[in-house]
């Protein structure tokens, strides 16, 4: 009789659904890994009050999410260590050969119970963790993100394999805050279901209707989480300035997206008289429905890993520009050296502006509208294409099978 292998079981935890890519990413692993081959079980922790849900992701899926409540965003001490004992009973009950870790919290509490794991019982669990951005610029004081940066050196060297999801985060790592050796860090993009977003052209008109926006309205978006490292402040000063410089511009600017700065982010725009022209749409479940009809995706980020939005937007052909940070310029490519500008840089599939420059921003915009059509189309259609070849969800589930056959190849 021929013996049946034995599945790969794989643990993944991820610190909670809240909207954005991260959740996207770990919903496509759980849902798309073969079967026949890998046993997932997913772990979660608790979102915040002021965060979206995308936990409904699941609500057709027989596999669904194991929630801890005790993994949370907030730092406690208590909750903390109670968020560790129990991911070390979910390891001895569920015994896997791959513990797999999305964001700061999961990864930390969850690397350090392998470890004790693995001392206490004698076993190899092999540890993968994923930097899906990090939070060592942009987000807390220097102090603070130089503790950051110390505890994920010391986790790195509990962990085989640590994962980055576009180039210019790998070299940040290895080379900037030398969090492990670049050995140990492997590129693998995101990938996402594109579909809806390729075939997003047979849906123009829909969003523009439900906000009684006209065609002929240019209408400038960004997309993402109300939260200080978006810097949304930049996006409402540069669209005050893009509309003073283009008075006749019949334009719209629409917020999409939800967080704990919505209140605050609204009196901004009534400070720089921009009520009338900016629409907070909260989140949309149906996001291709607003790309379909976007004519500029923005992006003002302080910080970012590979940033959702503009994979939407490519796949979307929705023209983009965003400030270089993170994983964008990845995204964007190389300078496009026909235009030159000391504002902003025009790169093969979009615009690159440096952080907080509100003029630079706006006069990246101004091109966006005033470009060539046909040149416009090719640039689209660069885009496009390289969403397709890049980030789709088979070429992702593709690459983790082989990372993680390749970490068991010699399991007892």
């Amino acid at each position: 009789m021929i013996k049946k292998e034995k599945k790969i079981r794989i643990l993944r935890l991820i610190a909670r659904l809240n909207i954005g890519g991260p959740a996207l990413h770990v919903y496509l692993l759980t849902k798309g890994l073969d079967s026949r081959k890998f046993k997932t079980i997913l772990i979660a922790g608790k979102i915040s009050p002021t965060e979206g849900d995308m936990s409904y992701l699941f609500d057709s899926m027989e596999n669904k999410p194991v929630f801890l409540t005790e993994l949370q965003r907030e730092i406690s001490a208590t909750m903390d260590i109670m968020a560790f004992l129990r991911i070390f009973n979910k390891l001895r009950e569920e015994k896997p050969d791959i513990v797999h870790t999305h964001t700061a919290k999961a990864g930390s509490s969850a690397r350090l119970a392998v470890l004790l794991y693995n001392i206490l019982y004698g076993k190899k669990v092999r540890t993968v963790h994923t930097f899906h951005g990090h939070v060592f610029e942009g987000y807390f004081s220097k102090t603070k993100s130089m503790l950051f940066v110390w505890i994920e050196r010391l986790l790195a060297m509990v962990t085989n394999v640590i994962i980055v999801i576009s180039d210019s985060q790998k070299r940040d790592l290895a080379e900037k805050f030398h969090i492990a050796p670049s050995k140990k860090i492997k590129t693998i993009e995101l990938g996402f279901e594109l579909k809806p977003f390729l075939n997003s052209n047979q849906l123009r008109g829909r969003f523009r209707e439900k906000y009684g926006i006209t065609d002929d309205t240019l209408l400038i978006g960004i997309v993402g989480r109300l939260v200080p490292i978006k810097n949304h402040r930049i996006f409402f000063e540069a669209a005050k300035l893009f509309v003073e410089q283009n008075p006749k511009l019949k334009v719209k600017f629409i917020v999409v997206g939800d967080g704990e700065l919505r209140d605050e982010l609204q009196t901004c725009c009534r400070r720089l008289g921009l009520e009338d022209l900016v629409i907070f749409c909260g989140w949309v479940k149906d996001v291709h429905l607003v790309y379909a009809d976007l004519d500029i995706l923005a992006l003002t980020s302080s910080n970012e890993g590979t940033p959702v939005s503009i994979i939407e937007a490519m796949a979307s052909s929705a023209p983009v520009i965003a400030t270089d940070v993170g994983g964008v310029k990845d995204l964007l490519g190389p300078s496009d050296s026909i235009h030159a500008s000391d504002c902003f840089t025009v790169c093969k599939r979009g615009i690159l502006c440096k952080k907080n420059d509100v003029s630079g921003f706006a006069e990246g915009l101004k091109y966006l509208v005033d470009i060539d059509e046909s040149r416009k189309q090719r640039f689209l259609t660069q885009a496009r294409s390289y969403v397709k070849e890049h980030y789709s969800e088979k070429r992702l589930i593709r690459d983790m099978e082989s990372l993680y056959l390749d970490l068991t190849a010699n399991r007892r």
